[in-house]
């Protein structure tokens, strides 16, 4: 029977601990888990100019000679947690703000706290504290810790701790705070990031180079590319290059900033905007020394882009016209033709190679008609070997003067245009061989008398 009643008293008290935490639960009580930073070496570190939420729910003290909690400068610890901060490069003053400051409410628990900065030879141990700034007793609402002269690049600690004394009062103070750390001895210059490319407006399978720019950070890491969202590469360098870019994606980059108090730094470019067409220049020829050719450019591209590609050849000086599609070019040594052609701000190339042959016929680029019996008519050497030849010569207003079917030494030109003698100058001539391969020899000639 006594055992029986043991067991219902044990069964009774469990059922009595369930129903205080529902009941708690359903009060809105927070239950909190022990702070991770209720000891020195977990100290939360705090960033300057940003906000961080801290509380001592369920902290305790460490109990030993010269331990962390081992000290009594205006205080005697009870439930204590740790901050710590670092200074800047040049040092300077401190302003440690604490504000939403809200206490448990507990029978018999205290409402008050209090609060120091140290500074120490030796982490973590009790005997080697000093403490700097004012110390907070009995505080019950927001509050500051200031401190002056922070030596530079040094790591100081900010101590809480809830009360414990009065009547009636059997458990330490516990509460929750927002703290916020700032000033010229802990201020770091805020570090900023761009990123930059030539266009967002490229052709297809373009290789478009993108940069980046960062200020105020000294000691960034790696930079990681993404296109749209995803990591694509990462790299050292300052710039990364792609030719696999479709319309609407976009590319970002990111680093990150001082070794203490990380910072994320992020930058994105619009959205690109691609070309989709092609050039092409056409295919090589070879041609005979003084013989002509039309050049074969064309293009593709996306009608719906409802523009104009602008089209250029270079060299453009033995071409009859650089910024046509098909220009004759009448090359007098073998030539590389580079056709670019340039739409909406985008702009791609190709090229054709024109092969000039030493030409079997010798062409003389000037003759003096004036009967001294030396380069008196404009003589074609070889032009005997095409007996259906046909000249015909221009002036430069581009009326014919003279032509002449099955050319040769015997009927050449003689400087005469409708029974007269033309004027010197330079003068033009259509030669049409009228061969197998139909090869028609374009050029001009100077009349010296």
């Amino acid at each position: 029977m006594l055992v029986s009643l043991k067991l219902l008293l044990l069964k009774l008290k469990y059922l009595f601990i369930i129903a205080t935490l529902i009941l708690s639960s359903i009060a809105g009580e927070n239950l909190y888990a022990q702070p991770s930073y209720d000891n020195c070496i977990n100290a939360l570190e705090i960033c300057p100019n940003k906000s961080f939420t801290i509380n001592n729910i369920g902290a305790g003290k460490t109990f030993c000679s010269s331990c962390e909690d081992d000290f009594n400068f205006c205080f005697t610890p009870n439930n204590s947690i740790w901050l710590k901060f670092n200074s800047n490069t040049t040092g300077g003053d401190a302003t440690i703000n604490f504000s939403n400051l809200i206490f448990e409410s507990n029978v018999g628990q205290d409402n008050d706290l209090n609060a120091t900065i140290i500074s120490t030879s030796q982490a973590c141990t009790g005997n080697a504290y000093s403490q700097i700034g004012n110390c907070v007793l009995n505080e019950t609402g927001n509050f500051s810790l200031n401190v002056i002269g922070l030596s530079p690049n040094e790591t100081y600690y900010v101590i809480l701790s809830g009360d414990q004394n009065g009547v009636g009062i059997t458990s330490p103070a516990e509460f929750t705070s927002d703290v916020y750390v700032s000033g010229t001895g802990v201020d770091l210059p805020i570090p900023s990031i761009s990123i930059y490319t030539d266009s967002i407006r490229i052709c297809e399978n373009q290789n478009v180079s993108i940069g980046v720019t960062i200020e105020n950070c000294p000691d960034s890491t790696d930079f990681n590319w993404f296109v749209n969202g995803d990591l694509v590469a990462t790299s050292t360098d300052f710039f990364y290059q792609t030719s696999q870019l479709d319309s609407g994606d976009v590319v970002s980059v990111s680093t990150t900033c001082y070794t203490k108090c990380i910072e994320i730094l992020k930058d994105s470019t619009s959205s690109f905007i691609i070309y989709p067409f092609e050039i092409d220049a056409g295919k090589d020829a070879t041609i005979k020394n003084g013989n002509s050719i039309q050049l074969n450019g064309s293009s593709s591209f996306d009608a719906n882009l409802n523009s104009i590609i602008n089209y250029s050849w270079n060299p453009s000086y033995s071409l009859t016209n650089s910024t046509i599609q098909n220009p004759v070019a009448v090359p007098k040594e073998t030539t590389t033709y580079t056709l670019s052609g340039t739409n909406n701000g985008c702009t791609i190339f190709d090229q054709v190679i024109i092969t000039v042959e030493d030409s079997d016929l010798v062409i003389p680029e000037r003759f003096s008609p004036n009967k001294d019996g030396v380069n008196d008519v404009f003589e074609i050497v070889g032009v005997e070997q095409y007996p259906n030849s046909f000249l015909r010569v221009y002036d430069r207003w581009g009326q014919e003067i003279f032509q002449k079917i099955a050319y040769s030494y015997e009927n050449a030109w003689d400087g005469t245009g409708v029974s007269k003698n033309v004027t010197p100058g330079v003068y033009f001539y259509v030669l049409e061989l009228r061969d197998e391969e139909n090869q028609v020899i374009k050029g001009s000639v100077t009349i010296l008398r």
